[in-house]
């Protein structure tokens, strides 16, 4: 079928879960149903039913499926531009929708972090997404919607290639969900089982093409240091492990518009001095329970304090959180400074945004001919970075 002549535009898969709902919350508030054609999609009735009831209409429509049944998937890819999806663990729920969307030529956006599971995906769909001339579109939160953007509106204003980019986390304010634990959990869970999984999760360059996994970069960083360049310490950053990879995948995917030589990095500056050192190990701590192998004393305690799956961050404190995000680049003739900010808590208040947006700049906006397992510059460039500054509360500047 014509994608002018399907239905819907957009429909939400896995709209009961917690950031489901904030998507569809979004959708709902911001966009006419005139404007926008959408639908609420899951498998369980009962908890579509009570999301639309609470925080929507009755004039959205739900669908049932589900995750494993490839014929119900089929279904509702076929009546829409776009699937966003929100079903994490994404390695657990979230293939066989990636398949249908490439079969049915629907294009697709996720929030997926699971760098072993992108992987998959490329390796299975990349070539067949590319042929069938659909756009899937991972990692369209907060991982990695800030890096890889940022990235890309550094590069469109210096117009240099080889530069060394460092990203650095200044400031945020915001909780994580039981699902984003769920998440991390999957990922420490199959990397302890599977040889390959690791080797590719520890590559600075495993998401890039086969034959291209190679390049300056070194691994993340993984302990408190005093960064010499920029003279402060710095301390490990959780989502480096998927965001750097995406940024690399990016430069790949463009046949390298930022050089072979161009080098990134991430971490969160925690200060000067002292102080700055004794708050990078502080902050460091959580980082080591959060990562501990299945099993551990640690492990164990950190599920107690965890909170499941479907819970999160309330209305107050997605509202009053914030991220600020510096960007330092250097090489021969240039050392300057860029910023990236976002008006919300980063996991949830910003990411549902930025999620939606992207749905939406996949079903309405005029795109390149890029298509494949791409990232969200690739595949949207100019267009999304419109509407994260227009819409979704996102600022990108230089300041130096």
């Amino acid at each position: 079928m014509s994608l002018d002549k399907r239905e819907f535009e957009i429909i939400i898969w896995g709209a009961s879960g917690f950031t489901g709902r904030l998507v569809a919350e979004y959708l709902f508030q911001k966009y006419n149903s005139k404007d926008l054609k959408w639908a609420i999609a899951g498998r369980d009735k009962d908890k579509l039913t009570s999301v639309r009831d609470i925080y929507l209409d009755k004039s959205i429509s739900i669908h049932i499926a589900d995750s494993f049944d490839e014929l119900s998937l089929n279904k509702i890819t076929t009546r829409t531009k776009v699937i966003c999806s929100t079903v994490g663990p994404y390695s657990k729920y979230g293939s066989l929708i990636v398949k249908s969307c490439v079969e049915t030529g629907t294009d697709y956006c996720d929030l997926a972090g699971e760098s072993q599971w992108i992987r998959k995906m490329i390796d299975f769909y990349h070539d067949k997404a590319e042929s069938n001339q659909v756009k899937i579109v991972n990692s369209c939160g907060f991982d990695s919607i800030p890096s890889d953007m940022g990235v890309y509106f550094i590069y469109k204003d210096i117009l240099k290639k080889d530069l060394q980019i460092s990203m650095r986390v200044t400031g945020a304010k915001g909780g994580y969900s039981g699902g984003t634990y769920a998440s991390i959990n999957n990922i420490i869970s199959e990397a302890s089982k599977n040889k390959e999984i690791r080797k590719d999760l520890i590559n600075p360059y495993g998401l890039n093409p086969e034959g291209e996994k190679n390049g300056p970069d070194k691994r993340d960083l993984s302990s408190v240091i005093f960064d010499k360049k920029i003279k402060k310490w710095i301390a490990p950053f959780l989502m480096a492990g998927i965001n750097t990879k995406i940024v690399r995948r990016s430069n790949a995917l463009s046949n390298y518009k930022y050089g072979k030589n161009f080098r990134y990095d991430e971490a969160v500056m925690t200060g000067d001095g002292f102080m700055g050192r004794i708050r990078g190990i502080l902050f460091s701590i959580p980082l080591i329970f959060l990562t501990a192998k299945p099993g551990s004393i640690m492990k164990s305690i950190f599920n107690i304090l965890s909170p499941n799956p479907g819970q999160g961050p309330n209305k107050k404190e997605r509202e009053s959180g914030y991220f600020s995000i510096r960007f330092y680049v250097f090489n021969e003739s240039v050392n300057s400074i860029y910023k990236v900010t976002g008006d919300r808590d980063p996991g949830y208040g910003s990411t549902s945004k930025m999620l939606a947006e992207s749905a939406v700049c996949l079903a309405k906006d005029s795109l390149n001919n890029s298509y494949g397992l791409l990232t969200p510059s690739t595949a949207m460039g100019d267009e999304i970075l419109k509407r994260l500054e227009l819409n979704a509360g996102l600022k990108f500047s230089r300041i130096k």
